[in-house]
């Protein structure tokens, strides 16, 4: 296969702008397809544009619009595929519109990636809530944290060994897209392999309370505002640095054979987990003061501990996460306090932006 575009979906957001700029820097020829929809997106191409200029290019599309899906297709030679609807409470809210972009949405994609005459490889990022609130899971209050009982779970985490239990509209859609991904590999030969990934975190991520929660933590910790803690705050998360997942990428790209037709429990494993308590302590340590807090009930869904087992990938690959939780955070605290901008603002430069990237 000749050399084609790099296609990443959702390519304006946390995660597709950080993988975007490493490719980038690399050199390669990579296509942006994003609505633009979600806030604080705008400065991420931004900056992008402004390390490497007319060399970001952004298609404005939908994925539930086939022409912009089949365009941004059109002679690619890799697809990573982010963009999504994102949150559980958002999909409790309007579960017709949370289906029609993550389960539509990715089947659109997997048709016109099967239509093509070359075509190209496949990375799709799924979510633990693929497993459900994992209630069966004994757990015990350790300090200000749960650990599980069963000291396997605790040493490693969680495996792909776990049955799929899909719960909320978000979890239902999210884990629609992630079975028609590995099926379109087994049943149509595409390349593809299925990312389950926990926590993400790292510059250029606008958390809210919603989604991205480490970000969020932090942006009101900064911005002097409360934070509400939904639950106890001893849940506890495995998270993962940005730049370690786009390593995790990268070795899924050039080891496609071996991780085809996969899914992969991705996220920062045991030795980067942390609860809610803890990571507000951690703030506390950072800023000389820890943001107030208040507690509600827990939220639907929510997993009282997820951390990922990881050892299925990197035997695949070699793969480990080399940034622990604790430089992470304080370099995402960095970078937030550079911003020194509410967090949340959507950039009057949008306009320009859809004017600009029409297609």
């Amino acid at each position: 296969m000749s050399k084609g575009h790099i296609l990443i979906t959702g390519g304006a957001g946390f995660i597709g702008a950080n993988l975007a700029n490493r490719f980038l820097e690399e050199g390669r020829d990579v296509l942006l397809l994003d609505n633009l929809s979600r806030s604080g997106v705008i400065k991420n191409i931004e900056w992008l544009r402004a390390a490497h200029g007319d060399s970001v290019r952004l298609l404005l599309g939908d994925l539930r619009d086939m022409n912009a899906v089949k365009q941004a297709v059109d002679g690619a030679e890799f697809v990573f595929h982010l963009a999504a609807q994102v949150a559980v409470t958002t999909s409790i809210e309007d579960p017709m519109t949370d289906f029609e972009i993550n389960a539509r949405g990715t089947l659109n994609l997997l048709e016109a990636i099967r239509a093509m005459d070359e075509q190209p490889a496949l990375i799709f990022t799924s979510t633990n809530k693929t497993y459900g609130e994992l209630r069966d899971i004994k757990l015990a209050e350790t300090g200000p944290r749960y650990e599980p009982e069963d000291p396997g779970l605790k040493d490693y985490g969680i495996s792909e060994l776990r049955p799929l239990d899909f719960h909320s509209p978000y979890g239902c859609s999210k884990g629609c897209s992630d079975q028609y991904v590995l099926d379109y590999s087994r049943t149509f030969g595409l390349k593809a392999a299925v990312f389950r990934m926990s926590c993400i975190y790292g510059p250029h991520q606008f958390g809210t309370e919603d989604q991205g929660w480490v970000a969020h933590f932090l942006i009101r910790a900064i911005e002097e505002s409360p934070i509400t803690i939904y639950g106890s705050g001893l849940q506890v998360r495995d998270i993962l640095f940005i730049d370690d997942l786009v390593n995790a990428f990268l070795l899924a790209m050039r080891n496609m054979d071996a991780v085809s037709g996969e899914a992969f429990n991705i996220g920062g494993g045991p030795a980067n987990s942390i609860s809610l308590l803890e990571l507000v302590e951690f703030i506390n340590v950072l800023k000389g003061k820890g943001p107030d807090c208040s507690f509600e009930g827990g939220r639907m869904g929510d997993q009282k501990y997820y951390v990922s087992d990881t050892r299925k990938f990197r035997s695949c690959t070699g793969w480990f996460p080399r940034v622990m939780h604790t430089s992470g955070v304080e370099m995402l605290y960095k970078w937030l306090l550079g911003e020194r901008r509410p967090a949340m603002a959507v950039s009057p430069e949008r306009s320009k932006l859809v004017k600009e990237n029409a297609p």
